[in-house]
């Protein structure tokens, strides 16, 4: 099995996967809207969103020429190829993400619409909405990653030598331009979204009383808009990362295994074709979302994902065996490995990321024991409601540690280090499915409020309210799934960088001072970098609040409904506050490796990784998990009959959310994209490290 015929597969699924996408949205594009109201209030929605990324890709515009310049200066020979890899890896990802937003800001009144047949049309135009983003994302990844080593093959070779020393190296900076993009786009779309959610909650159904997604609400658009920049665009750009992050890792580290050089040619290239596998399950498993007469979306979305998890399962085994053969390969220790371990550590990948989802759906869904604890302090107040959350958030690591620590466990057993990073391909192998899932939540939250606002029939706004409580359900375990699929690449890349960069293992132990010292340092960075990403809220939605008050005192006829409210002032404040609050933390994640590395030499840098690694996936969790917690805990109260909206429980319950918005949407996400970037540059930046080091 040749590389050729594995970058001939990957690029085939890619092909396929953006067809299916071009397709979708053209068929989205071309269903009718009959609602004047709904066009106008998506139309506000959809130019809100194009002007935010258009602000922010300018924003990165002035940055990645910088980066690019110091990658084509400080590299030698071919490694120079790192700056237009990294110019390849920022476009695709910025393509996906202006695609599938573009798209689900369309799908967003086409689901409201559709909800006035009925549940059926609903789901399949919010789940198609959501399918772009999730087929672009992979399509994009597979086809730039083919680019760069069809490219690099042709000008340095294709013998292991040079795929070693010039080609993989080169491929790492495509991640990183892929990694920069998510960064940004991750803690900018978080920062604009909980901006606009926060000024909108405490102004509008606090301090006004009234309802959510009520059009008098003059930050009400700006929250739509961080819906589809925030949970669409930003979290494609994260997967996007992680998605090419953990092939990239999975070849690099194949390529170093001891074995004969075809076996390690092989090992590089399983993951591109194991990729392909997992997109054509993905578009198969499209299939199965179809909504049954009685049942509920929640089971359409689920055939759809484990019908493509089965699949990838059945096709993994076969297409472990006709790439890898029969031949074994040798681990550190002198164990041996075959494709039938590779095969089983792919398995062990993809239900890790299944039960975490899983546990993330316990800890947060709308009536589980620890939201149900959460709604009985609600009844007691604000203080009760926040120490309860932030309990269940605590709680919420437990288990995703653990299968995290029996998925690089039982991987390790199967196939050595390599079997770590086939199983964080593995836990993203029908990320095509899994993501066109998680976009499909924000289409139909999206769809519930142009339903309130267009004043559609109460069955319609039914049906979307059944199709937003699911879509809150897949979002938490869209945050869980990434969480998982972080931690696991964040580990690949490390073992990745430690082998290009030449580490010596038995230098990175914490009996060594300079890696204890980058362990704490390590360890503390999540935590600054999430207080900045925080504090950025804080100030943002402080200037929202002051926004919303104003209107409502200036224009007393905003509440009455006989005044429209000025949107576009409130979506040009959470872009200006997320594109300035941006820079601070993107300049950290990219410094602290850097800086660790150069100045502080293999053991700091090495100890840095680790630290920031353990302690951005625990408070990642945590963060999502308690604002999960707090938001279905409010949905809870908001569906009782009595006890229910403007109650003092509901009152306690919204502040709840309004403190758990900004851990869910903003922080907690963007910790998954710190952790691989100071990874990935940890990677490209190692054979400038190796030979500093010498």
């Amino acid at each position: 099995m040749g590389l050729g015929l594995c970058i001939g597969a990957a690029v085939a699924a890619a092909v396929f996967a953006l067809i299916y996408s071009i397709g979708k949205a053209r068929s989205i594009g071309s269903m009718q809207v009959e609602s004047s109201h709904l066009v106008q209030i998506s139309g506000y929605i959809a130019e809100g969103a194009r002007a935010f990324l258009s602000r922010e890709y300018r924003v990165i515009a002035y940055i990645a020429p910088i980066i690019i310049l110091l990658l084509a200066v400080f590299n030698t020979g071919f490694l120079r190829l790192q700056a237009a890899a990294f110019a390849l890896g920022a476009l695709c990802s910025a393509l996906a993400g202006w695609f599938g937003m573009s798209v689900a800001t369309k799908a967003n009144a086409r689901t409201a619409q559709a909800a006035t047949k009925g549940m059926g049309p609903a789901l399949f135009v919010a789940f198609s909405g959501g399918s772009v983003m999730g087929m672009t994302v992979v399509g994009l990844a597979l086809l730039g990653i083919s680019i760069v080593l069809t490219v690099m093959s042709l000008l340095a070779g294709s013998d292991v030598q040079s795929l070693a020393q010039a080609a993989f190296p080169v491929l790492s900076g495509f991640s990183l331009g892929a990694s920069t993009i998510a960064l940004f786009a991750r803690v900018g779309g978080g920062i604009y979204t909980k901006a606009a959610d926060v000024g909108a909650d405490l102004v509008g159904k606090v301090e006004a009383g009234i309802p959510e997604d009520d059009h008098r609400n003059p930050a009400v658009i700006a929250d739509n808009v961080g819906d589809n920049v925030g949970d669409v665009a930003g979290m494609g750009a994260d997967l996007f990362e992680s998605y090419a992050g953990s092939i990239i890792g999975c070849a690099v580290l194949g390529i170093g295994i001891t074995a004969s050089a075809d076996i390690r040619i092989r090992l590089a290239f399983f993951p591109l074709f194991a990729a392909a596998i997992g997109v054509l399950a993905s578009l198969i498993g499209t299939l199965f979302v179809r909504m049954k007469p009685g049942s509920s979306p929640q089971k359409a979305l689920n055939a759809g994902s484990f019908g493509a998890a089965a699949l990838a399962i059945a096709l993994i085994f076969p297409g472990a065996y006709f790439v890898i053969g029969g031949s074994r390969f040798g681990g550190s220790d002198g164990s041996a490995f075959s494709w039938l371990g590779i095969a089983f550590s792919s398995v062990v990948g993809l239900l890790a990321g299944t039960l975490i989802g899983v546990i993330t759906e316990f800890f947060t869904g709308t009536d589980t024991p620890p939201v149900r604890r959460i709604v009985n302090a609600c009844g007691t107040g604000s203080a009760t409601t926040i120490i309860s959350g932030l309990g269940v958030g605590m709680m919420s690591t437990l288990p995703p540690i653990l299968i995290i620590g029996a998925a690089i466990a039982g991987s390790y057993a199967l196939s050595g280090l390599y079997g770590i990073g086939i199983a964080g391909l593995g836990m993203l192998l029908t990320l095509g499915i899994q993501l066109s899932v998680d976009a499909y939540g924000p289409i139909a939250d999206n769809a519930g409020g142009l339903a309130v606002m267009a004043e559609l029939p109460p069955e319609t706004r039914d049906i979307t309210d059944s199709l937003d409580a699911v879509g809150n359900t897949t979002a938490a375990i869209g945050k869980g799934f990434a969480i998982g699929s972080a931690a696991l690449t964040a580990l690949t890349l490390f073992v990745a960088f430690v082998e290009a960069a030449g580490i010596d293992p038995s230098l990175i132990t914490v009996t060594n001072p300079p890696v204890l010292i980058g362990i704490f340092i390590g360890g503390m960075i999540p935590f600054l970098f999430s207080a900045i990403a925080m504090d950025s809220i804080g100030s943002a939605a402080f200037v929202m609040i002051e926004e919303v008050r104003r209107q409502f005192h200036a224009f007393p006829g905003i509440l009455k409904g006989t005044e429209v409210p000025d949107y576009r002032r409130c979506v040009d404040i959470s872009t200006k506050s997320a594109l300035k609050s941006m820079i601070i933390p993107g300049v950290l994640a990219i410094l602290a490796p850097v800086a660790a590395g150069f100045l502080g030499g293999p053991g700091l840098l090495a100890g840095l990784l680790a630290g920031s690694t353990v302690t951005g996936v625990l408070l990642a969790i945590f963060m999502s998990n308690s604002g999960g917690a707090w938001d279905n805990a409010k949905k809870f109260i908001e569906s009782r009959k009595t006890d229910g909206k403007g109650s003092a429980a509901h009152r306690a319950a919204v502040v709840g959310d309004t403190v758990g918005d900004p851990f869910k949407d903003t922080a907690g996400p963007s910790l998954n994209i710190l952790i691989k970037l100071m990874a990935i540059i940890a990677l490209v930046i190692a054979p400038l490290l190796r030979a500093t080091w010498r």
